[in-house]
């Protein structure tokens, strides 16, 4: 049998910087990673300087010719832009190069289609794929007609747009109601985790930064660890023992990244709101990136766009182990920042005495004596408070606990 190897797409990654200064650099460099992630072979980079986009075909005109040029001399077979296209830029570039254009949200789609495992993920993908596509249709009747002029060729056309929207509208209703009950089973697994009172921390960050290396060496999840963007889109939980018989549920929630769609937000709402209802931010970031500082920024803009704002914050500059000497990294919006390495598993202790500190922040401490007859409010405590000490005396049981206020009025 011969077997052989499928070929990769060589692409030209096209970007236009709007100002001096900017980060386009940075982003066509994170564009070349996702179109690596997806399966394709960047082949080349293109630039344009412009005070804003050219509102039909993205790039001027005689920069296309440029790209036009470079697709022939590296052998290219599309390009990727680096910005959400408009359905026009989309069919006006495609018609000007006569080849294959995409754009960094079709990539990003494309990752998240790949990577989803779990059902949920696979609902919320395609349905971000098909809103994306949806909006797209627009035209393309006359890219179908395009054999020929006169009677026959524009109906046909025409007629498989219609049919082509309603298809996708019928099935983004089927998908958006799958996704419904998924959001209300999630619902009551969080109503469930409210009832049982333990404390949620949500696990964010920019992707890539470890966040799932974090979790499985915290709990020893088994999530996928790999070096690249969006290993993981599925969110997954596991309970930490801490100490004094503390526990804390950590969840592992879709990497963060610069310019991430709207249709993604949006279908991903549900696994994104894991963080808004948490009682805590882990703030995972990648230490080792020379980029950090403006990872950290584009984390709480996304989530400051999710309403998730008011929370304790740790922030957890990762991968110490792979970090060049230089100026220390900050983040004065935390409450507590500490460097570690979760693949070495160095400072992973000293996470967790902050989370017990943080629990115990949200609890009163108590000293008294309860009678025999009241024995069963220590099994209470033990279940949602930290038990530090009892002591069984003639007139009662002394004890000594941190408890949640709801707790501490029926000790009272």
């Amino acid at each position: 049998m011969i077997q052989s190897e499928k070929r990769r797409e060589r692409l030209l990654l096209v970007g236009v910087r709007q100002q001096d200064g900017d980060d386009t650099e940075d982003s066509l460099s994170e564009l070349k990673e996702l179109v690596e992630t997806a399966g394709g072979e960047p082949v080349g980079t293109v630039i344009q300087n412009r005070e804003k986009m050219h509102p039909g075909t993205y790039v001027g005109k005689g920069k296309a010719e440029e790209i036009r040029t470079m697709l022939s001399e590296h052998q290219a077979d599309g390009i990727v832009c680096d910005d959400e296209l408009s359905p026009a830029q989309l069919r006006n570039l495609s018609d000007l190069l006569d080849t294959k254009v995409m754009d960094r949200t079709l990539v990003i789609l494309e990752i998240f289609a790949m990577r989803a495992s779990t059902s949920e993920g696979k609902i919320q993908a395609e349905l971000a794929q098909l809103k994306y596509r949806a909006s797209r249709l627009t035209g393309m009747g006359r890219t179908m007609s395009r054999l020929g002029g006169g009677i026959g060729t524009r109906g046909p056309g025409e007629k498989k747009l219609e049919t082509d929207r309603r298809l996708i509208a019928n099935r983004i209703s089927q998908l958006k109601r799958d996704l419904e009950e998924v959001r209300r089973h999630r619902e009551i697994t969080r109503g469930q985790r409210i009832k049982n009172r333990i404390p949620v921390a949500a696990i964010v960050g920019y992707t890539n930064a470890g966040k799932s290396t974090l979790l499985n060496a915290l709990t020893d999840a088994d999530v996928l660890e790999e070096d690249m963007l969006f290993a993981t889109l599925d969110p997954t939980t596991r309970l930490l023992e801490l100490s004094g018989k503390q526990q804390i549920l950590l969840t592992d929630t879709v990497g963060f990244i610069r310019k991430l769609p709207h249709h993604l937000v949006e279908a991903f709402k549900s696994t994104l709101e894991e963080a808004k209802y948490a009682d805590y931010i882990l703030h995972v970031v990648d230490a080792s990136n020379p980029k950090a500082q403006q990872q950290m920024h584009i984390v709480y803009e996304t989530l400051h766009g999710l309403g998730i704002e008011d929370k304790k914050v740790i922030t957890l500059f990762n991968k110490q182990d792979q970090r060049e000497a230089g100026e220390p990294l900050h983040d004065f919006r935390a409450d507590h920042a500490l460097n570690i390495s979760a693949k070495y598993g160095t400072g992973l202790e000293d996470v967790k005495q902050i989370l017990s500190k943080m629990l115990r922040e949200d609890k009163i401490l108590i000293e008294r004596t309860i009678s025999y007859q009241e024995a069963g409010l220590l099994q209470t405590i033990r279940a949602h408070g930290e038990l530090l000490e009892e002591s069984y005396e003639p007139e009662g049981i002394a004890i000594r606990a941190y408890v949640p206020m709801e707790i501490y009025g029926k000790i009272r």
